[in-house]
């Protein structure tokens, strides 16, 4: 074969031929024969090792029913980008060879995310932002080479912001109604998981819940013990209800932490560093109980609305969530404190990102309130409120 036969790249170059052959039921040999070729010239061709003439590939299309442009084509030139790995790329077989994720640019660096961490759910609903190949199995801190799927530009516009409460889609929604076409992307976990992923440049904003009684202030006493300056804004999102979500009828008459530590009470928790596990473990305290005493004290799931299904899936009897949670799943709630539910933001990616202002603008906007409002358990009268944070 000549130099000038030789097949071009697989970047440059997309072949169907084994697929279409395949799917008519044609063995190379009976292709070969029919089309006027050797079969090796075939097997060559389907292995990128051959390009074939204008000649054969119009014989190859002849025999198989097809236009060329079925069999081979121009592959679409890719925009590749490199990224830091948060989470980890599942361990696929070699019929699997890509993970769908999402990218953002976070201060100076791309990050990059599998879409299956959104939950069960939204990585249906949320579309990818590229393709992860041939990185099978890497873990977080590793970079990765991702085929970008859309647009750069809008790429370069999505917020990414780690919490648990999951309205801030919601906002997202508002925010390209009214402003732009800004994704926002919510990543769940609990409060001081999202103010370390924040930390780590992992995501633009994160919302935490974190009460603290000896001050009777919400988040800043742990935000002054953990952030090294005061170089971020804090932001109210709303005031919510945290309470006890028991099943509708409330079987088991709980009506106050005391009454979980039960043998017959079976309790559902929230991870260490969630606003949920520490309130529940204040209550405990105060009531001079030992968490041993509290039958599921141990097991754990990701969000309020995991809490909220276990309960209405009779696979726990309680568990501490907030009271949207509640009435989405149809459960009783015993209201335990308000607390303020705030998002923390570095001044400087308010400064370089391209619409993370606009985010913050669509919060005090009168629909958007409205329609958290209508979720129940929210409170907006303080929505958009500024708290300044005084470090060292």
């Amino acid at each position: 074969m000549g130099q000038a036969h030789r097949a071009e790249s697989r970047e440059h170059f997309d072949n169907h031929l084994k697929d279409i052959r395949v799917s008519q039921g044609l063995s190379q040999g009976e292709l070969a024969g029919k089309s006027g070729i050797t079969r090796q010239a075939v097997s060559a061709i389907e292995s990128h090792l051959y390009l074939p003439t204008t000649a054969v590939a119009l014989r190859l299309a002849s025999v198989l029913g097809c236009r060329v442009e079925d069999l081979f084509s121009l592959a679409q030139s890719h925009d590749v980008i490199v990224g830091k790995l948060i989470g980890r790329l599942p361990l696929r077989d070699k019929k699997s060879l890509a993970t769908r994720v999402k990218v953002a640019r976070v201060g100076a660096r791309l990050v990059v995310r599998p879409v299956t961490e959104l939950g069960e759910m939204l990585s249906y609903t949320v579309p990818a932002d590229g393709y992860a190949a041939e990185a099978h199995g890497q873990v977080s801190g590793a970079m990765v080479r991702v085929n970008l799927s859309r647009d750069r530009q809008a790429i370069e516009q999505q917020i990414s912001v780690a919490g648990c409460d999951p309205a801030i889609f919601l906002a997202g929604a508002h925010l390209r109604q009214h402003k732009d076409q800004t994704s926002v992307v919510g990543w769940t976990m609990g409060s001081m998981a999202a103010l370390q992923a924040l930390q780590q440049g992992e995501v633009h904003v994160a919302g935490l819940h974190l009460f603290d009684p000896a001050t009777g202030e919400s988040n800043l006493p742990f935000l002054r013990r953990t952030l090294k300056n005061s170089n971020y804004e804090i932001v109210t999102f709303a005031t919510w209800e945290e309470g006890l979500l028991v099943r509708a009828g409330n079987p088991k008459s709980i009506r106050a932490v005391s009454d979980i530590a039960v043998p017959d009470v079976k309790f559902v928790n929230r991870e260490e560093g969630a606003g949920a596990r520490l309130l529940l473990d204040q209550r405990l305290h105060s009531a001079g109980i030992n968490s041993d005493r509290v039958k599921g004290y141990g097991t754990v799931v990701a969000s309020h609305f995991d809490v909220a299904r276990a309960i209405a899936g009779r696979q726990a009897d309680v568990g501490i969530g907030i009271r949207s949670a509640a009435q989405l799943f149809g459960l009783d709630f015993i209201p335990l404190q308000t607390a303020r539910y705030d998002l923390v933001v570095p001044k400087t990616y308010l400064k370089s990102h391209p619409t993370l202002a606009h985010l913050f603008e669509t919060l005090v906007s009168r629909p958007f309130r409205n329609e958290i409002e209508a979720l129940g358990g929210y409170d907006t009268s303080d929505t958009g409120k500024l708290h300044a944070l005084h470090v060292g």
